[in-house]
């Protein structure tokens, strides 16, 4: 890596601009292609707007390898770049975006995304330039009230997905809902020890939707080596030592596609086999690496909120 070559101080400001010039560039060439794809929607307008997004990716494996020693990927399994994907991870960072995105064995990484965040400058342009799906759910209060409202999340999100079928992907979704801090472990009395309580919803609602588009899933950990608990600023400072991340390719079993919703039945399976996986997660970042924090013991039996 160029970090071994570069002082902390000047690797860590590098790595930062290139992070930041990366994203700001490529991000402006997506949402402009995306412009041009409104009124000439061609198949070419398309194979660039993903080679963009591409470009994107390869500026983020530049700023990792300036600013951080050790960038270790590992896979248990075989990932195919022409597949379809659901990925799940812990989510200790924003940094972890950048790491997904930047392994280029993984088909490109997908996001569902809020519908708020369609007007985020940059993050929603792009997104909507690459036709990522913007979910927009009815609550169980707007459901009541007009019952029409039932099931058309799903149906409006497939729509949206029409398009995003077509280009092999990794549809990634942080489990958690929240990057990891020992403050957020302890408010929640989490029952594991170095991971925050899962939420099935959103990998329900993507299997869902896309379930029969799915060639499989992986269950990626991540783990990263610094001198303190805020990664992002060790990442800016050039004391970021070590990133890690392994990926466990597993099969998508048919009873993992229902509607998580309005089946109470389907939903609670759904929780104890997450947090099954979880408990797995848990006790393999146990093994390969320190305590993080001292907190309340496993309980194997415990099923999180979700």
């Amino acid at each position: 890596m160029l970090k071994r070559f570069l002082p902390n101080w000047l690797a860590g400001i590098l790595a930062g601009c290139v992070l930041l010039v990366n994203t700001l560039v490529w991000g402006v060439i997506v949402f402009l292609l995306g412009l041009v794809k409104l009124v000439l929607p061609l198949h070419v307008v398309t194979v660039l707007l993903h080679s963009a997004y591409n470009g994107w990716r390869g500026g983020n494996r530049l700023g990792l390898k300036i600013g951080c020693e050790n960038f270790d990927v590992s896979f248990n399994g075989e990932v195919q770049k022409g597949a379809w994907y659901l990925l799940i991870s812990n989510h200790l960072s924003w940094l972890d975006i950048v790491v997904l995105s930047a392994v280029n064995e993984l088909p490109a990484p997908k996001f569902f995304l809020k519908d708020e965040l369609k007007y985020v400058p940059l993050i929603g342009s792009g997104a909507w330039a690459m036709g990522m799906p913007f979910m927009k759910r009815a609550s169980k209060e707007q459901i009541a009230k007009n019952p029409k409202l039932k099931g058309m999340d799903v149906e409006r999100t497939k729509r949206s997905c029409h398009n995003f079928k077509q280009y092999p992907s990794c549809i990634v979704n942080f489990v958690e809902g929240s990057r990891f801090t020992a403050s957020k472990h302890q408010r929640q009395e989490s029952p594991f020890r170095h991971l925050l309580k899962p939420k099935a919803g959103g990998i329900a609602f993507a299997l869902q939707v896309l379930g029969e588009q799915f060639d499989g899933l992986l269950d990626a950990t991540l783990h990263y080596q610094s001198q303190s608990s805020h990664i992002c600023r060790d990442f800016l400072t050039g004391r970021l030592t070590h990133i890690e991340l392994s990926v466990e390719v597993r099969e998508i079993a048919p009873q993992l596609v229902g509607d998580y919703q309005q089946d109470k039945a389907f939903r609670v399976e759904f929780q104890k086999h997450l947090n099954v996986m979880w408990h797995q997660k848990d006790a393999l970042i146990a093994h390969n690496h320190a305590p993080v924090t001292e907190v309340c013991p496993d309980v194997a039996n415990s099923t999180g909120e979700l």
